[in-house]
This record gives structure tokens, C-alpha cells and sequence, in this order.
């Protein structure tokens, strides 16, 4: 028999064998970590692309959550972040409340442990530390959008009322500011004879009173105003002046001097 007649008997006799061997499916080789290459976590792209919009387009290009989710990348390396921005942005509303939020709150949320969550205070300290040099050392009535940005960025999200006080110089320079009581949710004790005394120590020749409201609306209430009052006839009989008294709220602020209350 000839090579063709041997070629011919061939797919003669094999037909069936040989089709289903052209149309079976390759079989799969063992998967990525059997043959011992590490598989890359699927939101190392993610992380990728993220920063590479951030750097492109800016922070206003990014939605709340994924500017969250980018100081989270930091913070814990080795896991997918967007669940645990999701669920904080979720749990406390706004990227400025979950910066404000206190240690043990954040804790409760899935994905934050104890580290986590006091490096996001240190963030949030950063950030207030940040706006409190834009306004020291300056002529603050000139100043007063950076004033309240600070007052804002310092206790807008704390959850017990604070009475701080801001001490000027005769140019109206910032000399200091001092946390004089932290209160309830709804009250702080305040002195006007404790008020005074400070500014005197301080050298100071006029204050501007800042406390907030726990409850997010920063309307002054009738204590609010009676309490105002009285520290400005305290330091009026010593020659210190009291510019204002800002209140502080999660919705905005309002000034006692723009509402015509003193």
C-alpha cells in the first residue's frame, strides 16, 4: 500500500475521533497560584485608577466617598476600601461629619478598628491645625471667612457644646484660642468674671465669644443672648471689647452682631 493509501485509511477508519478532537475545547491549564504566580487583588486597579483621577482631574472631580476612599487606601493597605467609605459616609452623613466623628463611633462601623480610626483623627487635627494658621497672628476682622472656616472645621461635629473664646490685641490681631468650658449636648457653664480675667492675663483689648450647637441648628437661644450680655457689660467696665459671639452648627453659623442681638 502506497503513503496515500495509507493516509486515506487513516481518516478513513478515524473519522469520529478526529472531529471530536478539532472541536474539543482546549483543556485549561492549572490556575494562576497552582503554577505560582500570585494573582493581583482585584481593587489594586481600582486604587490605581482613583489616584490617577485625582491627579488628573483634581479633588472636585471625586464624589465624597472616593476622596474617603483614597485616605483609606493608606490606611488599610490590604483590603478594598469603598465598602468601609460607603458604610462611614452611610453611618455619619458627610465626609465632614465622619472626620468629626468621636474615635468610639467610627469603631462601630464595619472595617474600622482602633488604628484606623485614630488616624482619621489625625487627619481631622491636621486639617483644623491647617485653618487655625490662616487665621493667627492675623488682623482677624479682615480675615473672617478663614475665621469661620476654622471655627467650623473645630466644632461644627462635636457632639458636647464648647465656649471658645478668641483673644485680640488692640490691632485686632489673634493672640490666642482657648477652649474655656466643653458642656452637656445642649448647655455649657460660662462665667463672665472667668471670661475677663483671661483676657487680662492675656493682654488681650478685645474677644470674640464662638460656641456650638449639637444639634446641627445655630440659632441663638435666649440663654445664649442673656449670657452674651453680660460678659459685654463685664468687659465694657475694663476696656475690652467683644466683637461678636458666632455660634456654630452643622447647618451654618449665625453672628449675634449680623442678627443685631448686641
Amino acid at each position: 500500500m502506497s503513503g496515500d493509501d495509507d493516509e486515506r485509511s487513516f481518516f478513513a477508519e478515524k473519522p469520529a475521533q478526529l472531529l471530536a478532537t478539532m472541536h474539543s475545547p482546549a483543556k485549561a491549564g492549572p490556575p494562576a497560584k497552582a503554577r505560582g504566580i500570585e494573582e493581583k487583588p482585584h481593587y489594586l486597579g481600582h486604587r490605581d485608577r482613583l489616584r490617577e483621577r485625582f491627579a488628573s482631574a483634581g479633588p472636585d472631580a471625586l464624589p465624597d466617598y472616593e476622596l474617603l476612599e483614597l485616605l483609606l487606601f493608606r490606611l488599610i493597605p490590604r483590603a478594598d476600601t469603598k465598602p468601609v467609605a460607603k458604610a462611614l459616609l452611610a453611618r455619619f452623613g458627610t465626609l465632614a461629619e465622619v472626620l468629626g466623628a468621636p474615635v468610639g463611633l467610627l469603631q462601630e462601623v464595619k472595617g474600622v478598628g482602633p488604628a484606623v480610626a485614630l488616624d482619621l483623627k489625625v487627619i481631622t487635627a491636621t486639617a483644623q491645625r491647617m485653618a487655625r494658621g490662616e487665621v493667627h497672628g492675623r488682623e482677624i476682622l479682615s480675615s473672617w471667612q478663614q475665621l469661620l472656616d476654622y471655627c467650623r472645621s473645630a466644632m461644627a461635629f462635636e457632639a458636647r457644646e464648647q465656649f471658645r473664646i478668641l483673644f485680640l490685641d488692640k490691632k485686632n490681631t489673634l493672640i490666642a484660642d482657648e477652649v474655656q468650658q466643653t458642656g452637656t449636648v445642649d448647655h455649657t457653664p460660662v462665667y463672665p468674671r472667668e471670661v475677663v480675667k483671661r483676657a487680662l492675663e492675656l493682654s488681650a483689648t478685645a474677644i470674640i465669644l464662638v460656641h456650638n450647637h449639637p444639634s446641627g441648628d445655630p440659632t441663638p437661644s435666649r440663654a445664649d443672648i442673656e449670657m452674651t450680655k453680660e460678659i459685654i457689660d463685664a468687659a465694657k467696665r475694663l476696656g475690652i471689647s467683644v466683637h461678636d459671639h458666632i455660634i456654630i452648627g452643622r447647618k451654618g453659623y449665625s453672628s449675634m452682631k449680623g442678627l443685631l442681638l448686641i
